[in-house]
């Protein structure tokens, strides 16, 4: 069953304090120190910030803003023939093995990856707050092929992570993604930073502060 549509739990506030956007440097990184709490992950996302681990040569929890910011405009998802057939093979569900997703994505093995044990449990818990959500996509046989996951807050959905066992599985995700995006009124899909591989599928560089613009409008009451 999924939570897509279920109001999240109230996390509070944090105990934690982000620099003031007027504060903020030019480059990507806006801040170190602090905790995965539910609250201040929360916090972060409302003001375009988002957590990642930075090996310095300890690993350090690590606060950031991109400029510029990746992000995939809703009607611009470049859908392509091959694609559309993938998606015929697959099902598609939503929120119902969140946690086999986000192990995926984490696997060591996986080329820059940086979703550590303490990353895991703390989006596990998003999840089971309703702030969490994964899009998974399955085989005939019933064997997971790939998936994504992200936090939705209001209109906004925060892309964290996708990964693929099988093709297209990934890209059969983001489709679904959008669509469920668009039939329920979210307006911003954040990819964090670009690649040739998103930029294929769509995705465009903005400056910051047009993204801080973006994230204000979509974290506006829905009706």
């Amino acid at each position: 069953m999924t939570n897509w549509s279920t109001t999240p739990q109230p996390v509070g506030p944090s105990r934690w304090a982000f620099p003031p956007v007027s504060q903020w440097p030019d480059q990507d990184l806006i801040a170190a120190g602090g905790d995965l709490e539910p609250a201040t992950v929360i916090s972060a996302y409302r003001r375009g910030i988002f957590p990642m681990v930075v090996e310095m040569p300890d690993p350090i929890l690590a606060w950031w803003s991109p400029n510029p910011r990746g992000i995939l405009p809703l009607a611009k998802l470049r859908v392509t023939r091959s694609m559309r057939q993938s998606a015929k093979r697959y099902e598609v569900r939503v929120d119902t093995c969140f946690g086999d997703i986000i192990r995926a994505c984490a696997n060591p093995a996986r080329e820059r990856g940086w979703i550590t044990d303490d990353f895991v449990r703390a989006y596990i818990r998003l999840h089971e707050l309703g702030w969490a959500h994964s899009v998974e996509v399955f085989d005939r046989a019933g064997t997971l092929a790939g998936g994504l996951y992200g936090v939705r807050i209001d209109g906004l959905f925060a892309g964290e992570s996708m990964f693929h066992l099988q093709r297209d599985a990934s890209k059969v995700a983001l489709m679904t993604l959008v669509r469920l995006m668009q039939d329920t009124g979210l307006t911003l899909l954040d990819v964090q930073w670009t690649s040739r591989h998103l930029e294929s599928l769509g995705v465009v560089e903005i400056r910051r502060q047009e993204y801080l613009a973006r994230l204000s409008n979509a974290l506006r009451p829905m009706s």
